[in-house]
């Protein structure tokens, strides 16, 4: 049975930040390998319709696993908070809640996807070079929409409890399954993008049975017992009140992504690829930040839990300065490495010339994108739910859409490459002044945080 209380509670910060971020960042890069060896065995088809098809569907793709994060980033804040005010049958009924919860609406979402195929390629601007491939490669990821979901969620569930090496395993396994079948079934047995969409399906498979078994073996002082399923008490509600933002993040990503796979669509087929080709590659500088922040999530949530205001900010600056220094890394990794790091993935050179471009221009912010991770994964650990949806609006939404438009109509290709870095920054000063605010009035706080998630 897994006990962590002492790392939350007693352990030097800058240890328990590792024990807890360096398993969720190593599970991050692996994540960052399987995406780009995903679009590299696919652009060695030498067909940039096929990259263009799989760029088209990703933000679909992405809908599962937003709707995973529903339950998994909102079922570890409710889990990391009802731990640390001690509440055990509370995590135990949290976890079961979001363990049934998301088989059961990956099934519902997998019939709607199948149903409402021809709508969906429309949606995301399919053309008729690549409509059949981005066809071929969301049927498969519907079937898989189950696994993929309660793999998504339980990734986070067991970091809620403090098993990052548990959750970084599963997630190592999927993705491991993942690389190995993508060159056999896209180039070997020919099957192209339907191909990658298979491999990912049993790569989720294979998470999941991982995360079962590490249940069944009892290893976790959390359950997935039917008997243990509660959506009362506010259980639901604790879940949805952050895991609905966290989520809407994710989908609201989606649809950025298809608005500007759109307006990139109006200047051919080309600029898609070549996006799609420079946000893989951007993967490493955003997804190992990300990994950063979400791995201490449960830290701050078990911390403000427990009222101790003075070790959730050591937690907060330290993990600020090393999101600062490791962007500011990787940002200078990937200027130098541009060139190498898109003809990996195709051999084009109108994709290349593309890429370089888009590469750079995401860089901008890299160098301090972390903060606005640190900020958001802070909120969300600590139950506030209308910060993290202000915030998750303003970067995707509210901003990042709006921006692709303005900027297209004043600057063409040009302003379009350069709307997300736009949106980055709004986003990060705006992150910082809620996130301050609402650490100042830490010690304001009623004692049931549940009171304040809504």
């Amino acid at each position: 049975m897994n006990n962590n209380r002492d790392l939350f509670e007693n352990a030097p910060v800058p240890k328990a930040v590792a024990v807890m971020a360096v398993p969720t960042m190593i599970s991050m890069l692996v994540v960052v390998i399987y995406n780009m060896a995903d679009t590299f065995f696919i652009g060695q088809t030498g067909d940039p319709m096929q990259v263009a098809a799989v760029s088209l569907a990703t933000p679909v793709f992405m809908v599962f696993m937003a709707l995973g994060n529903l339950f998994g980033i909102g079922g570890s804040s409710a889990i990391s908070r009802a731990l640390g005010e001690k509440k055990m049958e509370r995590a135990r009924q949290i976890s079961s809640f979001c363990c049934y919860g998301s088989l059961g609406l990956g099934v519902i979402m997998s019939l709607l996807f199948l149903v409402g195929m021809d709508v969906i390629l429309k949606l995301i601007g399919a053309s008729e070079n690549t409509i059949d491939y981005a066809r071929s490669y969301l049927s498969y990821i519907a079937l898989g929409g189950p696994f993929i979901m309660f793999g998504t969620a339980f990734g986070n569930i067991l970091r809620g409890e403090g098993a990052s090496k548990e959750s970084m395993i599963g997630n190592m396994i999927g993705t491991m399954v993942n690389i190995i079948l993508d060159p056999i079934m896209i180039l070997v047995l020919g099957w192209g993008v339907a191909g990658a969409a298979v491999a990912t399906v049993i790569g989720n498979m294979a998470a999941s049975a991982f995360y079962l078994q590490y249940f069944l073996r009892k290893k976790s002082s959390l359950s997935i017992r039917l008997k243990d399923f509660r959506m009362g008490e506010r259980i639901a509600v604790s879940v949805a009140s952050i895991g609905i933002p966290a989520s809407l993040n994710n989908i609201l990503m989606s649809c950025a992504n298809i608005v500007l796979n759109h307006v990139l669509a109006g200047y051919g087929d080309t600029p898609v690829a070549a996006m799609g080709v420079a946000m893989k590659a951007n993967m490493l500088v955003v997804l190992l930040q990300i990994g950063l922040c979400a791995g201490i999530q449960p830290l701050i949530g078990y911390n403000y839990g427990a009222r101790n205001k003075k070790r959730l900010l050591k937690v907060v600056w330290f993990t600020g300065a090393c999101a600062v220094v490791m962007g500011t890394v990787l940002t200078l990794f990937m200027v130098v490495a541009r060139a190498s790091i898109i003809k990996a993935f195709i051999n084009d050179q109108a994709v290349i010339d593309y890429g370089i471009q888009m590469v750079i221009a995401l860089q901008i912010s890299g160098p301090v994108l972390g903060i606005l991770f640190l900020c958001i994964n802070t909120i969300q650990g600590m139950g506030k739910a209308l910060p993290s949806l202000i915030l998750t609006i303003c970067r995707q939404g509210l901003v990042f859409i709006p921006m692709v438009f303005l900027m297209n109509q004043l600057w063409g290709l040009e302003g379009v490459i350069y709307a997300q870095p736009t949106a980055d920054f709004f986003s990060i000063v705006l992150s910082v002044f809620l996130c301050l605010g609402i650490i100042r009035k830490m010690g304001n706080v009623k004692k049931d945080p549940l009171a304040d998630s809504v």
